[in-house]
């Protein structure tokens, strides 16, 4: 698969791709006879990788050093599961926060009308129609 048809699987611009490459986020791709590059089933594997952690927030320093990581092999397994296991659980933190932050941006649309003009009213001074006539 050439560098335009991994861009738009992964919708990861091409130049991206190249980065990665050049960095090491990504191990070296194969050239075709033309010099350019011809993604295998395996690079594929790393281009999704690469894209699934910096989706999760990791950084590209880290998915270089993960890189490097498994180039050593089984040696670093036990390195490389706490660096997944610790990405992870800051996922799991931010996902509480962002359920803390929907929950409380839901009750507070939900009593909106009646919250905002009253506060409007009693902190601010602004008489509104609308709250005399929730009222009533």
């Amino acid at each position: 698969m050439n560098i335009k048809e991994v861009s738009e699987k992964y919708n990861i611009s091409t130049d991206a791709l190249r980065y990665y490459e050049r960095i090491g986020v990504i191990p070296p791709v194969n050239r075709d006879k033309n010099g350019y590059r011809d993604f295998t089933e395996k690079d594929l594997n790393w281009v999704y990788f690469a894209k699934v952690l910096r989706q999760a927030g990791v950084t590209i320093e880290r998915l270089v050093d993960y890189t490097e990581l498994s180039k050593q092999g089984g040696k670093t397994l036990e390195t490389r599961k706490t660096i997944l296991a610790d990405q992870l659980n800051d996922i799991n933190i931010s996902i509480q926060e962002f359920e803390e932050a929907r929950d409380y941006l839901k009750y507070k649309l939900d009593s909106f009308d009646t919250h905002m003009l009253e506060y409007e009213k009693e902190k601010l001074g602004i008489e509104n129609e609308q709250y005399e006539n929730l009222q009533d």
